[in-house]
Parts: C-alpha cells; structure tokens; sequence
C-alpha cells in the first residue's frame, strides 16, 4: 500500500514467504503447484500453502479496509462520524485476522515450536498400522495373595 498505514505489516507476507519457500526450497507457486499434484505427501506443505493462502486473503481484506477508511477520512470534517468509525473498526478486525494467520504460519514453520513434537508423534501413530487392541480387552490376572484393587475399597476398608 502507498499510505503508509501498514507497510510494515505487509512485509509480514513478504518475510513469511521468503522463509516458506526457504523452508521447502522452492517458490510459492511452485510449492502450491507440489501440493495440488499431491495433496496428503506432505502434510506440512499442504498445511503452509493453505494458511499463506489464508493469510494472503487477510492482507487484501486489511488494505481494502484501510483503502476504505482513507478515503472516508478524507472527507470528514474534524470529527469522526459513526460510517467511519464502523471502517475503523474493520481494519482493526482485519489486522486482528491477518495477524492471527500469520502466527499460525510461524507455528507451522517452527519444529520446535509448543505442541509440535506431540503432533509429530500423533501423525506417525495415525500411519503405522496396530498390532493389537487399543485398550486391555480383558481383566489381568491377579497372583494369590496380592491386594485387591482399590475399587474393592469401600469407606476405607477393603471388602473381604
């Protein structure tokens, strides 16, 4: 944008898409173009190239909104009519939008980010194939002379 509003917020998209196609070591349209071929490869790739394309769409709504908001104050006298704050309010709600996506991008990029060594650990587990039940299907058997377990316990005395 010319204004001046959010130069520095676009290059939020510009940084963001730098470290993706460094990530992946390839350019934007020729990961989307990776990820439409085949979609499941890569989960991570596919889960990127689709919160850009989100963060992407926050960015023009956010320079439409501040476009709007321009050119509403343009033509205010001193103070700020009720259509106007409403607009200022949208670009507020975009930013909040745009700035939201973008951390779900950084996350994404992150390895080592909260949360990401557990979902690597679920998406392998979802791949191998069981071997076995999920859960104990069956009592286990109990040697003579061991205690009962602590559901045989009532008031504080176990049942005989």
């Amino acid at each position: 944008m010319s204004d001046g509003i959010s130069d520095d917020a676009e290059d939020v998209v510009g940084v963001l898409t730098e470290r993706i196609e460094a990530h992946f070591g390839m350019d934007m349209n020729q990961l989307k173009a990776a990820v439409a071929a085949a979609p499941t490869a890569n989960p991570d790739a596919t889960d990127i190239v689709k919160w850009h394309g989100l963060l992407v769409q926050a960015q023009l709504a956010l320079d439409r909104a501040e476009d709007d908001l321009l050119a509403a104050l343009e033509t205010q006298p001193s103070e700020v009519d009720g259509p106007t704050m409403g607009l200022a309010h949208r670009v507020n709600a975009a930013v909040t939008a745009r700035d939201g996506r973008a951390m779900v991008v950084r996350w994404l990029l992150d390895p080592d980010a909260p949360g990401k060594k557990n979902l690597a650990a679920e998406r392998l587990a979802r791949l191998r194939p069981r071997t076995g039940p999920a859960v104990q299907t069956s009592a286990p058997h109990r040697a003579a002379g061991t205690p009962a377990p602590a559901s045989a316990w009532r008031a504080g005395r176990p049942v005989r």
